[in-house]
C-alpha cells in the first residue's frame, strides 16, 4: 500500500486508497457513506443524505470563482466484490490489498475497486485541495449502481442546485457520451420433481473453470465464453438417457460473464458419456482456443450426502437444459447508428439448482428502450415455453431496471 501512497498526483492515490480500506459491497454501503461523510467533517464541509441513502457533499466556491455557476461531480460509491477461486477474502471486513506493477495498481486475488472508486477519489481529491481553483462544487456519490442504479434512479428531487455535471464513471477523458444502454435483470426460479438414484451409481462433478469472463457490458462483444452455456452444451450433447442433472453452480455476479461453473451428474451410460464427453470437450477447446487460453473442463468423482443422489426428473431436465442451451447469450444486435456499437446484448449470469429447487438469472442491456424490452423478451421465452405443470414451471420476472439512452450523434453542442 505505500507504493500506492507513493504515486503522483499524490492527493488523488491517498484518496483511493482510504476509500478502498473501506468495504463497500452493492446495497450494503453504510460505511463507506460513513466514511465519505466523515471526510466532508473533516475537511469542514456539509453533507446531506437524500432519500435514497446517496450522499451530497457542498463546496463554495474559490475566491476567484465566485459568481460562478456550480458543478456537480458524480460518482457511486459501490463496487462490485468479486475474489479469485478459492481465494478466502471476506468484503464485509477486509480492505482491498493492492499493489503496483509497473505502469499498473492491481489488487491481489480481488476486483479492484476503480470502478467508480477512482472517481470517487478523485471528487474527494477536489473536495480536500486548499489550493485549487473551482467553482461552487456540489459532489454526488450514489450508491447501488452495480445492482441496478438504485442510487441514481432514487435521487431525491430538489436537493441539487448545479446545471452542469461532470460523471466520473468512464474509462475515457476525452470521449463525449452521446447515448448509453440501459439494463434489465431476467430472474427466474422454479421447483422441479426429483428422481432418485442409489449411491451406487456413477456420480460426477464435472468443472469448467479458468475462463476470462469479464464485464458483460464491456468485453460483450469479444466472444469470451461462458461457463453456464459449456455446461448446458455438454448436458445437451449427453441427453437424459446418459446423464441425470443433480446440482449445477455457476457465474458469480450478475454483470460479468461467467468464468466457472460445476455440475453433478449422475452417469447413466459410462461408454456413452466417455464417448461424448471426450469429442464436446475437444470440440469446445479448439474453438476457443485463442481466446480462452486457460479453460479447463475436468471431472471427478462426487460424494454422496445423504445414501441417495436426488436428480432432476427426466421430463423436466430435458427441456431445461434445452432452454439452457437456447437462451439468448451475446450480442443481440449491432447499432445501425453507431458503426462497431454493440446495441443489445443478453448474458446468462448465474445458475444454482440443487435440491428440487433452481435459480437463474441473466442481464440484458440496450441503448434502445423498445430493444431492450426485445432481448429480455427473448432471453425469457425458451423458459417460458417449458411447460405448464406447476412445480416445473418457472417463475421469470423482470426487475424495474434502469432507462436506456438512444445514441445521437447529429446533436450539436450549444455556445449559450
Amino acid at each position: 500500500m505505500s507504493d500506492i501512497r507513493a504515486l503522483e498526483p499524490n492527493a488523488l492515490w491517498n484518496c483511493f486508497a482510504d476509500l478502498n480500506a473501506v468495504p463497500r459491497p452493492s446495497k450494503r454501503e453504510d460505511r463507506v457513506v460513513a466514511f465519505v461523510r466523515q471526510f466532508a467533517e473533516k475537511h469542514g464541509l456539509t453533507s446531506i443524505l437524500d432519500s435514497a441513502g446517496n450522499v451530497i457533499v457542498k463546496k463554495p466556491a474559490t475566491a476567484d470563482r465566485q459568481g460562478h455557476q456550480t458543478v456537480i461531480m458524480q460518482a457511486h460509491l459501490d463496487m462490485v466484490h468479486k475474489a479469485a477461486d478459492g481465494l478466502k477474502f471476506d468484503f464485509d471486513t477486509q480492505g482491498i490489498d493492492m499493489w503496483v506493477d509497473g505502469d499498473w495498481v492491481r489488487a491481489r486475488g480481488t476486483t479492484l475497486g476503480a470502478d467508480n472508486g477512482l472517481g470517487a477519489a478523485a471528487i474527494l481529491a477536489v473536495l480536500a485541495s486548499k489550493d485549487l481553483s473551482h467553482p461552487p462544487i456540489e459532489a454526488l456519490f450514489t450508491l447501488d449502481e452495480e445492482q441496478g442504479m438504485g442510487g441514481a434512479l432514487g435521487l431525491q428531487p430538489g436537493l441539487l442546485t448545479g446545471k452542469t455535471m461532470l460523471n466520473l464513471d468512464s474509462e475515457e477523458d476525452d470521449t463525449f457520451t452521446i447515448g448509453c444502454a440501459g439494463g434489465l435483470d431476467t430472474l427466474a426460479s422454479m421447483d422441479y420433481t426429483e428422481s432418485i438414484h442409489g449411491p451406487d451409481q456413477p456420480y460426477l462433478s464435472i468443472h469448467i473453470t479458468g475462463l476470462r469472463g469479464g464485464h458483460s457490458g464491456l468485453q460483450i462483444h469479444e466472444g469470451r465464453a461462458n461457463a453456464i452455456k459449456l455446461m448446458a452444451r455438454i448436458l445437451s450433447a449427453c441427453g437424459i438417457e446418459v446423464v441425470a442433472l443433480a446440482a449445477m453452480q455457476g457465474g458469480s455476479a450478475r454483470n460479468a460473464i461467467p468464468a466457472q461453473c460445476t455440475a453433478q451428474v449422475v452417469i447413466l451410460d459410462q461408454a456413452r458419456f466417455d464417448e461424448i464427453y471426450a469429442k464436446e470437450v475437444k470440440g469446445i477447446g479448439e474453438e476457443f482456443r485463442l481466446i480462452e487460453p486457460n479453460l479447463s473442463i475436468t471431472t471427478e468423482p462426487a460424494k454422496v450426502e445423504h445414501g441417495y443422489i436426488p436428480t432432476m426428473a427426466e421430463y423436466v431436465q430435458n427441456p431445461f437444459v434445452l432452454a439452457l442451451q437456447a437462451v439468448v447469450n451475446g450480442v443481440y444486435r449491432m447499432s445501425p447508428v453507431v458503426p462497431g456499437l454493440v446495441e443489445a446484448s443478453s448474458n446468462l449470469s448465474l445458475i444454482s439448482l440443487r435440491n428440487g429447487h433452481a435459480e437463474w438469472s441473466g442481464l440484458q442491456r440496450s441503448s434502445v428502450a423498445s430493444s431492450l424490452t426485445d432481448v429480455a423478451r427473448a432471453f425469457a421465452a425458451p423458459f417460458q415455453m417449458m411447460g405448464t405443470h406447476e412445480m416445473n414451471c418457472p417463475e421469470v420476472r423482470h426487475d424495474a431496471g434502469y432507462p436506456a439512452g438512444a445514441p445521437a450523434p447529429n446533436l450539436q453542442s450549444s455556445n449559450s
